[in-house]
């Protein structure tokens, strides 16, 4: 049904499914009320009659010649008030056993006046009430409760069959149920127009929101604020949080791809001119030139190569659900690191690192930032490298210690920047550190160069976890 789809204007729907309810409930109401208020009415209009068939009962008696009477009249007055519309009728029934022949109206109520009810067929069971539906004086519809009784008032009287009968009618009962029917459904009516403004109120006042959700939207597509802004309810409040915080990320996407951009621009400036200078000025030397070539080329490579990876670590970041276990990653790199690093004799170990350890975010930049700071330490280390980690409930923190020479506290700060080099007797680019600084800061995390207990440095390394 078009009712439960999730496209279409959504203040329709609710108000579509509102209004259906109100109007299926309004109906239900209704036909039970009705129906209850008939059961009841019927009940009491039979219950009124059975009481006039049940005071024509203990009336009833037999004159001297064996004729019906009754010893007091009975005691409604609407019985004796011609063409009331209430009755009451004695009939004798035949006896062919006795010779005795039945008589229609041999005794009935004033209220009849001339008019004789004609009923079908007597039911003999005796004392039992029946009910049936004739014609009466005047066209109209009668209900009819009636019994068959047999009078023997004295030993010596013959016993008589006689069937009594009480009759109304029928509009008493129907047209208080056609008036109370017209009034409750004016009520009812009423009431689900009541409830139908009430909900329309409601869905108003409840999307209220979302127009100004939209609103703020448009503020945003024209450029006028940078963020949605106003007052959401709670409902909505954690949407527009996160929407928020979109809208921010693709700002710092932006702007880091423009720092990228003017970094990348301006590394290579340096080495472009340095070739372009070369070949400007006439040299004899070949050798010389492609050694300037070659040095210069691979500083822009590297360049390349640094940027490149920020600017991949900067989009798997913002990657929902990343997820990269610790203790695999460690382990892969401790085995190539021994290898590496054979002809010096260091030995890389791990601490107790529990399997359920895991990294919020890409396997290769953990890989990177974990490479990095282990390449480093054994370039340092004396014999030792130690690699341990611990997670709080958001973070997760590992810690490479080396037993080297250690690092003076005036150049840690200086060592995680683009270039710079702590010696420049020890093989190596100066972007180690400061990749691994940057991909950190760019999953929120942080590195810190400390000293070791075992008497080098200490890189600890602090990223999101899971």
């Amino acid at each position: 049904m078009t009712l439960f789809k999730f496209s279409g204007s959504l203040r329709v729907r609710l108000l579509a499914g509102t209004l259906f309810w109100i109007t299926a409930s309004i109906l239900v109401a209704g036909w039970g009320l009705s129906s209850l208020f008939r059961q009841h009415v019927q009940t009491q209009f039979q219950a009124e009659l059975t009481s006039h068939l049940d005071q024509l009962t203990a009336q009833l008696t037999l004159d001297s010649q064996n004729a019906p009477a009754l010893l007091m009249t009975l005691s409604d007055p609407r019985l004796t008030r011609p063409y009331s519309g209430y009755y009451w009728q004695i009939d004798r029934l035949a006896d062919g056993a006795k010779s005795l022949a039945g008589v229609s109206g041999q005794l009935r109520s004033r209220s009849l006046w001339d008019h004789v009810l004609t009923l079908p067929a007597a039911v003999r069971a005796e004392g039992d009430v029946h009910h049936a539906h004739i014609a009466g004086p005047q066209g109209e519809w009668l209900s009819v409760v009636e019994r068959t009784v047999h009078v023997d008032d004295s030993p010596g009287q013959t016993p008589v069959s006689l069937r009594l009968m009480a009759a109304a009618n029928e509009s008493f009962m129907l047209e208080p149920v056609a008036r109370f029917s017209s009034t409750m459904w004016l009520a009812l009516a009423v009431l689900a127009a009541g409830l139908a403004v009430a909900a329309a109120v409601q869905v108003w006042v409840g999307l209220a929101p979302l127009r100004v959700l939209r609103n703020a939207l448009g503020q945003v597509h024209s450029g006028q604020s940078q963020q949605l802004e106003g007052e959401f309810p709670l409902e909505v409040k954690p949407l527009i949080d996160d929407f928020n915080k979109v809208l921010l990320q693709n700002a710092e996407v932006v702007q880091r791809a423009r720092t990228h951009a003017g970094n990348l621009a301006h590394a290579l400036k340096t080495p472009l001119t340095v070739l372009a200078n070369a070949a400007q000025k006439p040299s004899g030397d070949a050798g010389e030139l492609a050694h300037l070539v070659a040095e210069q080329v691979e500083i822009a490579r590297k360049q390349v190569n640094y940027h490149l990876a920020r600017a991949q670590a900067a989009a798997a970041s913002q990657m929902p659900g990343a997820r990269t276990a610790l203790l695999p990653v460690a382990q892969g790199l401790a085995r190539v690191m021994q290898r590496v690093h054979a002809e010096r004799a260091v030995e890389v170990t791990l601490g107790p690192i529990n399997a359920e350890l895991a990294f919020r975010g890409e396997a290769q930049d953990l890989q990177e930032m974990l490479g990095n700071l282990l390449d480093n330490a054994c370039k340092w280390a004396s014999h030792q490298v130690a690699l341990n980690a611990r997670m709080d409930t958001r973070w997760l923190t590992v810690t490479i210690d080396d037993d080297g020479p250690g690092l003076p506290l005036t150049q840690r700060q200086a060592v995680l920047q683009r270039g710079i080099r702590a010696d420049e007797q020890v093989a190596g680019s100066g972007l180690g550190l400061a990749i691994v600084d940057d991909l950190t800061r760019l999953y929120g995390g942080t590195l810190a160069l400390t000293d070791s207990p075992l008497g080098g440095l200490r890189a600890e390394l602090t990223l999101p976890a899971i």
